[in-house]
C-alpha cells in the first residue's frame, strides 16, 4: 500500500497530466515561436508542472524562480502575499510566461503580475496548471490553464500541505482537508 491511500484521492492522473502539459507546450511554442520566452516559476508548488513544460516546449527558453508566500501551511490563503525569494536577472524587455501551480482566490497571481508588468517586460503572459473558479475574488486573466476545478484542497504534482504530498505524480483531494472544510 501506497503512502497516501487512505490520505488523499486521486482527481487528475498521471497520464491527463502529461497529455495536458503536451498540449500547452505545443500552444507555447506555437505562439513563442519568434521569440526568446523566459518562464518564471513560482516557488515551490510550480516546479514539477513548469519542470516538465519547459521540457516539453520546442523552443529554447530561459527560466527563472520566483518565490512568494501567501499560505503559512494552513489550507486557507492568507489574503497576503509575500516575495520569499526574487528573480536572478532584470525582466525588463524579456517575453515572460508566469508559470502558477495553481489559482485559488487569484490574489497572488494578480499580485504577481502587477509585480512583474512594473518590471518593463516586453511581453507578459499567466499559465497556471489548475484553476478554482468558484474561489475567484476578482479577475485574473489566465492566457493558459491546464484544468478548472472544484473547491477542494488538492496536492501532489507540486502541491503540498505542510510541505507533504508535492512528489504524488497526480492531483489528488486530500481528505481530511476536505472533509474539515
Amino acid at each position: 500500500m501506497a503512502f497516501y491511500d487512505d490520505e488523499v484521492q486521486v482527481l487528475i492522473t498521471a497520464s491527463q497530466l502529461s497529455a495536458r502539459v503536451s498540449q500547452m507546450a505545443a500552444e507555447l511554442s506555437r505562439d513563442y515561436r519568434d521569440k526568446a520566452l523566459t518562464i518564471v516559476a513560482v516557488l515551490k508548488g510550480s516546479i514539477f508542472f513548469a519542470a516538465d513544460l519547459a521540457r516539453a516546449i520546442d523552443l529554447p527558453l530561459t527560466l527563472e524562480l520566483l518565490g512568494v508566500s501567501s499560505y503559512q501551511g494552513g489550507t486557507e490563503s492568507t489574503g497576503e502575499v509575500r516575495i520569499t525569494s526574487d528573480v536572478s536577472t532584470p525582466m525588463a524587455g524579456r517575453d515572460i510566461l508566469l508559470v502558477e501551480d495553481i489559482v485559488d482566490t487569484g490574489l497572488t497571481m494578480r499580485f504577481l503580475l502587477e509585480n512583474l508588468r512594473a518590471r518593463h517586460p516586453a511581453s507578459l503572459r499567466a499559465c497556471a496548471l489548475l484553476e478554482k473558479p468558484a474561489r475567484s475574488r476578482g479577475q485574473v486573466k489566465l492566457d493558459y490553464r491546464g484544468f478548472a476545478i472544484d473547491d477542494v484542497f488538492v496536492v501532489g504534482y507540486g502541491l503540498d500541505f505542510g510541505e507533504r504530498y508535492r512528489n504524488l505524480p497526480f492531483v489528488g483531494v486530500l481528505k481530511a482537508a476536505s472533509s474539515s472544510g
